[in-house]
């Protein structure tokens, strides 16, 4: 894993939260992480990780804070933890 998606792995778990983070990086750091991303016709994106699956609603710039708050969830339900496995 490169700099950036560490550092983008990191913003999700940042506090105060960071409302700073846009689809595509975080679309780059899932498929760094080895999860399966497809979008609906819906407008949602699709992630499966480790067993795991979550529908997010895709915006159109950066996502807000409450959906930072269930990828971080949904990240950390897969067993995900970025001190412990992708140290700066």
């Amino acid at each position: 894993m490169n700099h950036r998606h560490r550092k983008v792995l990191h913003a999700f778990f940042a506090h105060p939260i960071n409302a700073n983070i846009h689809v595509r990086e975080a679309e780059n750091l899932f498929g760094e992480l080895g999860a399966d991303v497809s979008h609906t016709k819906s407008g949602r994106m699709h992630v499966a990780l480790k067993g795991h699956s979550a529908n997010f609603p895709v915006p159109h710039h950066s996502f807000p804070k409450g959906e930072v708050m269930q990828i971080r969830k949904f990240l950390e339900t897969c067993g995900v933890d970025p001190e412990r496995d992708f140290p700066m």
